[in-house]
């Protein structure tokens, strides 16, 4: 069977848009994320990259609007399995029962970070090391985080045009405050890789956040569609399908 990159891509636009229709109900245990991002990778002739990325949440199942971010950065290939990237971004939280009042947390944010790559023939790897400075409310606060994603092609070797993968990956955030432990992210998705530029997964996400105050975890469907920047006349080599939430 042919899957179509349009019309796949306009289920998943039409998706994200109703993620913005808003609906009085209880605190919902199931949510939606929404990732849209746009890459330009580096390549064996291009050191410098970027990228920007869009995305919106749900309390309940594609309904009841409560966040957005929009965020963006500037990368650089240290080698081919090593990547520098500075970044900033935009977060907005609202109140879901009534967003007409504004945001109720709003926070800037810049970060550096590292991410190695390691390819095991079928499984490739990716590690990401990050530093956020991040002003809450214009309270300023540290964080510290690391993820490891794990991916696996199925009808291939590479996650390459035409590609089936799985992926999965856990996140720990960390900050200098006691307590230490901030937050937990654990996903699992499959994904399809249409072309060089087209690349779309779907799964699930769970976010367990903690403080002394109270702990909480929510599951949440997770859409990410991702297009990827094809420079003229580069060498190609591969790439993770990376979400850079």
């Amino acid at each position: 069977m042919t899957i179509k990159p349009v019309n796949s891509i306009a289920l998943v636009l039409f998706l994200l848009t109703i993620c913005s229709i808003t609906v009085k109900a209880q605190d919902s245990k199931v949510g939606t994320w929404g990732i849209v991002t746009v890459v330009l990778p580096g390549d064996s002739s291009h050191k410098w990259g970027g990228y920007t990325e869009f995305q919106t949440r749900t309390n309940n199942v594609f309904s009841q609007f409560q966040y957005y971010e929009v965020k963006a950065g500037v990368s650089y290939d240290i080698d081919r399995n090593f990547t520098a990237l500075l970044g900033t971004g935009r977060y907005t939280t609202f109140d879901y029962m009534d967003v007409g009042k504004g945001p109720t947390t709003t926070e800037t944010r810049f970060w550096e970070q590292i991410t190695s790559n390691q390819f095991l023939y079928r499984i490739k790897l990716e590690h990401r090391y990050r530093v956020e400075q991040r002003w809450v409310n214009s309270d300023y606060r540290n964080r510290f985080r690391y993820r490891l994603n794990v991916f696996v092609p199925l009808n291939s070797t590479k996650i390459e045009a035409k590609t089936w993968f799985i992926s999965v990956f856990d996140e720990v955030f960390l900050n200098n405050k006691v307590p230490n432990f901030e937050r937990n992210r654990i996903s699992a998705a499959v994904g399809y890789q249409f072309d060089k530029s087209w690349i779309l997964q779907a799964g699930w996400i769970n976010q367990y956040n903690y403080s002394a105050a109270a702990k909480s975890d929510k599951d949440n469907i997770m859409l990410i569609l991702m297009y990827r920047i094809q420079r003229k006349n580069a060498v190609q080599r591969e790439h993770v399908p990376t979400t850079s939430d």
